[in-house]
């Protein structure tokens, strides 16, 4: 389609940013506006100019016969704090607390535009680790994960309690989880997975970890490496952690008794670092 400059221009950014982590070749873009390839790079810088000013991400020029342009999902560290502040302050109303230490997020998990900002902030962090698929446990983890995978550009798997007739043959195995201490289990369709897979796992609340410490081990069962983990809300006081190494956007602390429910940022900043 032939198109003037200010009609690519808005066409480009939007493929881009619908195809993130994908490299797409000068060819491409040129055959796709019947323009030539001197005008796709001078357009291209000017995207390139406006996704780093306005913080939204950066396209990366890839050299060679095979190269061409990726778009990488980012966000500022400014912004980042922006939000994550504001989001805690949302979930800091007492009336959000529930028994046994939760808190009620199903308004922020259904939330378009906050999933959304939930996703790049964990894409931002994970987007050089090479992740081929992320993994969460059902139900309520489920935004999160594919919020995270639609920045990342890959699949979703999710691991269930029990087994569904639809889903094939399964791997099956048993946890105890870290706050209630019970033997729970988990399942996995064996297609999910391909062995040597990169796993990122994700989840909306932790309390000791019980739960992504058995979504580590049906990792292990498939030959597959887990290469992160990012939660949305983790609670303190649970310790020790089941868990080393783990992302966590906001933390909650210690709940008193008529009181704003605390809530601050998490670890986040300990693993995000501003390009």
């Amino acid at each position: 389609m032939k198109l003037k400059r200010s009609g690519r221009l808005v066409d480009m950014t939007r493929y881009l940013m619908e195809h993130p982590n994908t490299i797409v070749s000068l060819t491409e873009f040129s055959e796709r506006y019947e323009s030539a390839k001197s005008s796709i790079s001078e357009d291209l810088a000017i995207i390139k100019e406006s996704f780093e000013a306005q913080g939204v991400g950066k396209l990366v020029t890839l050299p060679g016969a095979t190269g061409g342009v990726k778009y990488i999902p980012y966000i500022k560290k400014k912004a980042a704090e922006s939000f994550l502040t504001s989001l805690g302050q949302m979930l800091s109303s007492q009336e959000r607390l529930l028994a046994g230490g939760y808190l009620f997020m199903t308004d922020i998990l259904g939330d378009p535009f906050i999933i959304k900002e939930i996703g790049r902030l964990i894409a931002s962090v994970y987007i050089h680790n090479d992740i081929d698929v992320v993994m969460t446990m059902e139900t309520k983890g489920i935004p999160i994960a594919y919020a995270a995978a639609s920045q990342l550009n890959v699949p979703v798997v999710i691991a269930r309690r029990s087994s569904k007739v639809t889903e094939g043959s399964t791997v099956s195995i048993n946890y105890v989880s870290g706050s209630s201490k019970r033997i729970q289990s988990m399942v996995l369709p064996r297609r999910s997975l391909s062995k040597g897979s990169r796993v990122l796992i994700v989840d909306d609340f932790m309390k000791a970890g019980g739960t992504i410490k058995g979504m580590m081990h049906l990792v292990a069962e498939f030959e597959c490496l887990t290469v992160g983990i990012a939660v949305l809300v983790e609670t303190g006081g649970e310790s020790p952690k089941l868990v080393d190494r783990y992302l966590s956007l906001l933390k909650l602390g210690q709940i008193k008794e008529g009181t704003a429910v605390p809530i601050e940022i998490g670890n986040y900043f300990n693993y995000f670092r501003e390009e």
